[in-house]
């Protein structure tokens, strides 16, 4: 008998197939409110879970009594109350390798439309106001050669230090739980404390996950750390960062200028202060929004849910300990 899988996230044709083919499967199409109903009316019976972008708390798993697996087409695992899927031995799985590469390419292109100011004067053209020659009082800075500062060197964070190491000979300095030797070597980086990466970057860009340990870990101290010229990057989670510290250093002119792909609200409120200032870049968390990664994001999560559900343990297994009960 085929296992039952509850699908909140719609796949392509041939994974679709791919997943009936191994498992009976009720797709939840949207997750508004009918949607949500759909959702704990199914999970009874549910073996599975695959999608993404909906808070899986105890309260809600308590109504799927059979669950073995649910395989997250993310990253980031920050939806899940993993205390809880391990005692009870529920096998969690993301997609951690694939998106890598094109969060990346988001990072370095945040970075560059804040140093050359790329939108707001892309409006100044779009909106007819060109009407000379630019001058100082438009003028951007440089990318190559200046100081690159990653705070969480994991996968993200090495492949950003490739980017401006070997593209845009950047120095690379980082901070992380522990040095790295292997990527110092590699990228010529050097580890450096919080506050004097916030002091020496020319480019602060935040690469690591959402855990108690790092939500809100920017604040008002740390801006007051970094430089007035200081580009500060933002494509881990907007949580880790308080935003309305944020919001005080940009108007005050504390730092230079932000470019930003997460907030700790998404989507972002329509009358948030970041969205009336120019030296804010600003993206609908599109880190790993192309059609290829996106794709190849939810073949991973198939995989590993088709592995936990047939009894192996998925490639990309999050809480270790639940496989070993």
């Amino acid at each position: 008998m085929k296992k039952h899988v509850v699908l909140y996230k719609k796949l392509s044709a041939p994974l679709m197939a791919r997943l009936q083919a191994a498992a009976d499967v009720t797709l939840i199409e949207s997750l508004d409110a009918g949607g949500l109903a759909q959702l704990r009316d199914a999970l009874p019976t549910a073996q599975g879970l695959l999608g993404a972008s909906l808070r899986l708390d105890a309260k809600l798993l308590d109504l799927a009594p059979q669950l073995e697996a649910v395989a997250s087409v993310s990253v980031g695992v920050d939806n899940y109350d993993i205390d809880y899927l391990t005692q009870r031995g529920i096998l969690l799985s993301n997609t951690p390798d694939v998106l890598t590469e094109t969060t990346a390419d988001t990072g370095f292109a945040l970075i560059l439309a804040t140093a050359r100011r790329v939108v707001e004067l892309a409006n100044m053209v779009r909106a007819g106001n060109w009407n000379q020659n630019i001058g100082p009082l438009h003028f951007g800075s440089d990318v190559h050669g200046k100081t690159l500062g990653i705070i969480g060197m994991g996968r993200i964070g090495e492949a950003l230090a490739q980017r401006g190491h070997f593209g845009f000979g950047m120095p690379v300095i980082y901070h992380s739980h522990s040095p790295k030797p292997a990527v110092e070597q590699r990228f010529s980086a050097e580890y450096r404390s919080l506050p004097d990466l916030l002091k020496q970057a020319d480019f602060v860009c935040l690469t690591l996950p959402l855990t108690i340990e790092t939500q809100g870990l920017i604040g008002a101290k740390e801006f007051a750390q970094m430089g007035p010229e200081t580009i500060f990057i933002n494509i881990s989670r907007g949580k880790v960062v308080d935003e309305a510290a944020l919001i005080d250093a940009l108007q005050q002119r504390t730092i230079r200028a932000a470019g930003l792909d997460v907030f700790e609200r998404e989507p972002l409120n329509h009358d948030s202060p970041l969205l009336s200032l120019t030296n804010v870049v600003a993206t609908p968390h599109i880190g790993s929004a192309t059609h290829e990664t996106r794709e190849a994001m939810a073949r991973c999560a198939v995989d590993n849910l088709l592995e936990a559900l047939a009894g192996e343990r998925p490639k990309d297994l999050v809480n270790h300990a639940a496989w070993a009960r």
